[in-house]
């Protein structure tokens, strides 16, 4: 590539900058970010970006307030610094499930940060399967909702699964498990459940046919993990087999790791959109690099070539190992 690309990582997931830029073959820009004592945050761009297409990479992941100002500062840096073009690379989008009002005199935060991104300085935004698809309309500068779909499907298509079924644990994720049941040519199920407060569900019903298969849980992100082992143990219930969790944002907070550990539970499948801890790694724990192919995605930004044709070739090699069986 040329000269005139500046890749720079924010601190929230040093490890997969790392691996995109060694499959780049692009040295990282020299970043200088640390707190001062009152708690503000400092940047310091220590190599000249005047004239570069530049990508930031930063997942807004927990502390997520502090490492959205740093994304921000760091925007602002390169804004500053008379850069070319810059493309916020988030892996993982942060408030994305605030994004609509369900009670009088609630913000739309997910709308706020939006906001405060496009106003920092960015030209484009790259992330991997929003909360809600409309997110990208909150913005008036290009968005690139990734999938981590194809890479989930092609990890599980290897395992040889047979009798399979793919569960959305909710009615909201209907649409997602159907994406990947067509991938994987099965069925699937949903499980009705209500929430009765913020963090809490409870499961009502399960609609489709799991017993005597193995179930495929298929969600965006897992956070205190409580809904989709409630479901697995749900599933368990009604005589499914092996059940296997899938998602693409490992928040992983609370009791999550000591849940998702649970015998009914034969493996969780996840990316590293988010920095996952050696503390929060367990045995049937799997991480899935989505580093290839974000490194693909900034070259046809960076090359403006279609994104579209990427993932065309990434399904139809799909198709052709299903196909093989």
């Amino acid at each position: 590539m040329s000269k005139k690309i500046s890749l720079i990582a924010g601190s929230s997931n040093i490890e997969l900058a790392k691996e995109i830029s060694s499959h780049l073959k692009t040295e990282l820009t020299p970043i200088e970010i640390k707190s001062f004592n009152d708690g503000e945050t400092y940047v310091h761009i220590e190599k000249s970006v005047r004239g570069s297409i530049v990508f930031i990479i930063q997942p807004t992941s927990p502390p997520v307030n502090d490492k959205l100002i740093e994304l921000l500062l760091i925007i602002d840096a390169c804004k500053r610094a008379s850069a070319k073009e810059i493309n916020v690379i988030i892996p993982y989008y942060g408030y994305s499930r605030q994004d609509r009002k369900n009670l009088p005199r609630e913000p739309i935060s997910a709308k706020v940060v939006a906001n405060l991104i496009e106003t920092a300085g960015a030209d484009r935004v790259v992330t991997f399967d929003l909360h809600i698809d409309q997110i990208q309309g909150f913005f008036n500068i290009p968005v690139d909702n990734l999938e981590a779909i194809s890479l989930v499907s092609n990890y599980i298509l290897d395992k040889k699964l047979k009798d399979l079924v793919v569960v959305s644990p909710d009615v909201g994720g209907a649409r997602r498990a159907r994406r990947l049941a067509k991938i994987l040519d099965t069925n699937i199920a949903i499980i009705d459940k209500r929430r009765p407060e913020h963090g809490v569900a409870e499961i009502m019903n399960i609609i489709g046919k799991v017993k005597d298969r193995n179930a495929i849980i298929t969600d965006d992100i897992i956070d205190s993990a409580g809904t989709i082992t409630g479901a697995a143990k749900a599933l368990k219930e009604k005589g499914a087999k092996d059940i296997y969790i899938t998602a693409t944002h490992a928040l992983f907070s609370g009791p999550a790791v000591e849940r998702l550990q649970d015998d009914s539970i034969k493996e969780v499948i996840v990316t590293n959109t988010i920095a996952i801890p050696e503390d929060k790694r367990f045995h049937n724990l799997k991480v899935i690099s989505l580093a290839k192919l974000l490194a693909d995605s900034i070259t046809r930004i960076y090359e403006g070539t279609p994104m579209g044709v990427l993932f065309d070739d990434i399904y139809k090699k799909i198709e052709q190992k299903r196909k093989k069986g």
